[in-house]
């Protein structure tokens, strides 16, 4: 078995990035239709890009086997005040996360998740967190086997 190198993405890696977020957006369409748009649409394309140049807000990161990303997650810095009902939090998040089909249950996400929790530490956080739609079983499933705790629930009544 091949060995997943994670680390954080090269410019010239952020259209094969696009092509896995692509497949995840797919993902969430097919799953939840009446909230996200069909397709991938220039401005999501572009977001990419943006978080990018942003490294003082977001992180890009890959997961590689032998050389080729099969996968990927973005990330935020989040650093939010104290306010009326919470206090001040600082924490990890993961905004977007995929391991293409073809290398999955290769270890890519795992390798992933690792480098996130080790990662969020050397920034001086204490808390990882993502969220995830109840549609998606599989990724549900992975989170639950790397640790990941709900501590939250979204619920709505359709009308």
């Amino acid at each position: 078995m091949s060995q997943v190198i994670v680390r954080p993405a090269k410019r010239e890696e952020l259209e094969r990035v696009n092509e896995l977020r692509r497949m995840v957006n797919d993902l969430h369409v097919a799953g939840r239709p009446a909230h996200f748009k069909p397709g991938f649409n220039e401005a999501l394309q572009h977001h990419l890009f943006d978080q990018f140049d942003q490294t003082e807000r977001f992180g890009v990161l890959v997961g590689l086997v032998d050389g080729e990303v099969a996968g990927f997650a973005t990330v935020q810095y989040v650093h939010r005040p104290e306010g009326p009902y919470t206090h001040a939090l600082d924490f990890y998040h993961v905004e977007e996360f995929g391991v293409d089909a073809a290398f999955r249950r290769r270890g890519v996400a795992s390798a992933l998740v690792e480098y996130m929790k080790d990662d969020a530490k050397a920034r001086g956080f204490t808390r990882l967190d993502l969220d995830v739609w109840a549609f998606n079983d599989d990724a549900k499933a992975f989170y639950d086997a790397a640790g990941f705790e709900t501590y939250r629930f979204y619920m709505e009544i359709n009308l």
